[in-house]
């Protein structure tokens, strides 16, 4: 963990604007240009290091993102989180996602641009009977579904649609509720709709967002039926796969949500499955001793047929920090865990 929050702070990840660039080439030795979606989820992981240690670094790091995000990454003509800086469209699922990472650094501007923007999500994106994926800028206009996961309605908007819950509004909170109802009758076909292996690889990574987003209704009969079913599918699909294509992210999300069910009393915790997933996901994890300092503590996004793909990732060094902390504290008999924490 601390080698992880190490990376987020020195490797140039996160840029002086404040904004986090969505990988490192290790090939290039470049950043790729910043995401607004990445700082997000680096604000959380920024604001959960900042909870469990006592290095203010990491709430300076934070609020440095929240304040990109509010300040620069925001399109005030059109009030809305454009995918990056100046782009022409907004994703569904990357407003969620920066929703949550400015109310997880917590101050009054953050939270009233968290505000405006889960008004957006809730206005901007609604389709008929799903809320659409993808928008224009500035017209706001759906764009057409495409077969890829993240240009369809699915039941991984559930994990974005957590933000509704967060966001502290009895109405905001309905339409959580109503896209969990939308996710539960169809999260079964949607691992089916892909039948390349990679690929299946990549939509396991989404399936695992509606798994996150499924835990704050864990005490429900259908939710718990639910998230057992989910994560033995996705176990089995992720071993068979993983000799071909293996993704660290999957491996820290899968962990995660073994071990949350498991303390909310939703899911009997395979203690083989947690095992072997902590020790793959901490494989995949640079050494402090490496010798380029950009890749020091960072988690490496995945691998091919054994291979490490060339990208220093910080969504998977968010999810594989928490993921392997959440692990120590199981084991250590220690859990202490707030949901609204989940990277």
């Amino acid at each position: 963990m601390e080698q992880a929050g190490c990376w987020f702070l020195n490797s140039g990840i996160q840029e002086p604007s404040g904004g986090v660039a969505r990988y490192y080439r290790t090939d290039t030795g470049e950043n790729a240009p910043i995401s607004n979606e990445i700082t997000g989820y680096a604000a959380s992981a920024l604001a959960y290091l900042d909870c469990i240690t006592p290095d203010r670094k990491y709430r300076d790091a934070a609020v440095r993102a929240a304040r990109f995000l509010s300040r620069e990454a925001w399109n005030d003509a059109a009030s809305a989180f454009p995918f990056e800086p100046a782009s022409d469209r907004a994703y569904f699922f990357d407003t969620g996602i920066i929703i949550r990472g400015l109310l997880a650094v917590g101050d009054d501007a953050t939270r009233e641009r968290a505000r405006e923007a889960a008004l957006s999500l809730a206005f901007d994106f609604i389709g008929d009977g799903v809320f659409d994926p993808v928008i224009s800028l500035p017209d706001k206009q759906p764009l057409p579904y495409e077969p890829r996961w993240s240009r369809s309605p699915g039941c991984f908007q559930l994990k974005a649609a957590l933000a509704w819950r967060e966001i502290g509004d009895e109405h905001a909170a309905k339409l959580y509720q109503a896209m969990l109802a939308y996710s539960l009758r169809t999260n079964r076909a949607f691992l089916n709709a892909e039948l390349d292996r990679e690929k299946t690889m990549d939509r396991l990574h989404a399936y695992a967002y509606f798994l996150e987003g499924l835990l704050p209704e864990a005490a429900r009969p259908d939710v718990r039926a639910a998230l057992q079913e989910g994560l033995a599918r996705a176990s089995s699909l992720r071993r068979e796969i993983a000799p071909l294509f293996e993704r660290s992210d999957v491996l820290a999300q899968l962990l995660r949500v073994r071990l949350i069910a498991h303390h909310l009393g939703a899911a009997p915790l395979d203690e083989s499955a947690a095992c072997e997933e902590a020790d793959r996901a901490a494989s995949f994890q640079a050494p402090s001793s490496h010798p380029d300092p950009r890749l020091r503590g960072g988690f490496f996004f995945g691998s091919k047929r054994g291979e490490l793909l060339p990208f220093s990732n910080p969504v998977s060094t968010a999810f594989g920090l928490q993921a392997l902390q959440l692990w120590r504290q199981h084991q250590a008999g220690r859990w202490s865990f707030d949901l609204r924490q989940l990277i």
